[in-house]
């Protein structure tokens, strides 16, 4: 993987979507790594504005699994992983996935509450209304709710 963060992903690829007392993420793009990905900063930005997150630490995510939802709920929660066991948050991400396979990089930072003002914590990624698809213009589109 890379050492230089990309982009940071425009607004209109992710979005949130209300769930009873939890929170839904759904990322869209035109490969399913930029699904994943634009779905992972909907998830930062569930917790804090992403803008504030300086991209200085990278970490490595991968999964494997045959279904591409579950490759999705698997990587979202090894993000969560990371924020819970290391006390980061992220902003940016590059998702490489070939086959059954998935290769992902975040970059981010430790959390400093006093800058980040974060205002949940994501326990997990969840199966509630888990779906990856593609749509009929051939974007791809990632979405699951979050528990918080």
């Amino acid at each position: 993987m890379s050492t230089t963060p990309p982009p940071e992903v425009p607004a209109e690829r992710w979005e949130h979507f209300p769930h009873v007392a939890d929170m839904g993420v759904r990322g869209f793009g035109g490969t399913l790594g930029e699904a994943f990905a634009a779905a992972a900063h909907a998830m930062t930005a569930v917790i804090t504005d992403p803008e504030t997150v300086r991209p200085e630490i990278s970490v490595e995510v991968r999964a494997q699994a045959a279904d591409p939802e579950i490759l999705f709920y698997d990587f979202l929660n090894g993000l969560v992983y990371e924020m819970a066991v290391n006390g980061l948050l992220f902003s940016r991400f590059c998702v490489q996935i070939e086959g059954d396979r998935l290769l992902a990089e975040a970059w981010g930072e430790k959390t400093e509450v006093a800058r980040h003002q974060p205002c949940v914590e994501v326990k997990g990624a969840t199966f509630t209304q888990l779906d990856v698809r593609r749509e009929d213009d051939g974007r791809w589109v990632a979405q699951c709710v979050l528990d918080i």
